[in-house]
C-alpha cells in the first residue's frame, strides 16, 4: 500500500492539518518509543518536516505549540537500533478542547515509512485524547489517498463531510473524518486489540 499524506496549506494558518502514515510493514523492526515532544527534538523534526509535505511548518511555530499551546499535545516516535545513535523517525500532535480532539500533524521519516510507526502515534494520540477526556477526534484527509482512510476506518473513523479545494498545492478536496464515543467500553477495548496486534506484528508499543 501506499505512504499517503494529508494538510492544510493556508500560509496564514501554521497550526493547520497535515497527516502521513504508514500501513505497511517489513523488513526487522528496532525498538520505537513514542514520548512527548520537548524543544531539543524539534530540529530533527523539522527535517522529517521538509522531507514529507511541500508546505513545511517553521521552528516556531512547533516551539510555540509545545511552550505555549495547553491545548496541543506533541509526540515523537523514537528508534533505538542496536549499534546506532537514537534518532527521530516520526512526530504527531492534537489538539483536545473539551470533548472534541483534533489531528493537527503526523509525519513519518521516509526511510522509516511502511513499519507502523504512523500507526503507533495515532494509538498514542487517541490514548491521549482519551486521558484528555475528550470524546471524539476530528482529521482531513486527501480524497485520493484511500490507503490513510482505510487506516483510519480501523480505528473507528467515518467520512462525514468534504472541503472542496482544500489543499491549496494542487487543489484537491479534503474529507473531514470522525470518530466518537473514544471513551467507551467498546472503542476502549478495540484499541487494545488493535495495540497488541501491531505490538505482535512491528514489535511497537506506543507507550
Amino acid at each position: 500500500m501506499e505512504v499517503y499524506c494529508a494538510r492544510n496549506d493556508d500560509a496564514s494558518q501554521f497550526r493547520a492539518l497535515k497527516t502521513e502514515l504508514d500501513p505497511t510493514s517489513m523488513g526487522p523492526e528496532p525498538r520505537i518509543r513514542i514520548e512527548r515532544m520537548s524543544i531539543l527534538d524539534v530540529r530533527p523534526v523539522l527535517h522529517i518536516e521538509a522531507l514529507s509535505f511541500p508546505t513545511q511548518w517553521p521552528a516556531n511555530a512547533f516551539l510555540g505549540e509545545i511552550n505555549d499551546n495547553k491545548l496541543a499535545r506533541y509526540f515523537v516516535a523514537r528508534a533505538d537500533t542496536p549499534n546506532v545513535a537514537e534518532e527521530i523517525v516520526g512526530y504527531g500532535g492534537i489538539w483536545v478542547v473539551l470533548e472534541d480532539a483534533h489531528v493537527t500533524t503526523v509525519a513519518v521519516h521516509p526511510d522509516w515509512r511502511g513499519r507502523g510507526i504512523g500507526e503507533a502515534l495515532i494509538i498514542r494520540m487517541l490514548r491521549e485524547t482519551i486521558t484528555g477526556g475528550a470524546s471524539w477526534m476530528t482529521l482531513e484527509v486527501r480524497r485520493s489517498n484511500i490507503a490513510a482512510q482505510r487506516l483510519y476506518g480501523k480505528y473507528g473513523f467515518t467520512i462525514v463531510s468534504t472541503r472542496r479545494g482544500y489543499y491549496s498545492d494542487d487543489g484537491e478536496d479534503a474529507f473531514v473524518m470522525w470518530a466518537g464515543n473514544l471513551r467507551g467500553d467498546l472503542f476502549r477495548s478495540r484499541l487494545k486489540t488493535l495495540e497488541r496486534e501491531l505490538a505482535s506484528k512491528n514489535g511497537i508499543r506506543p507507550q
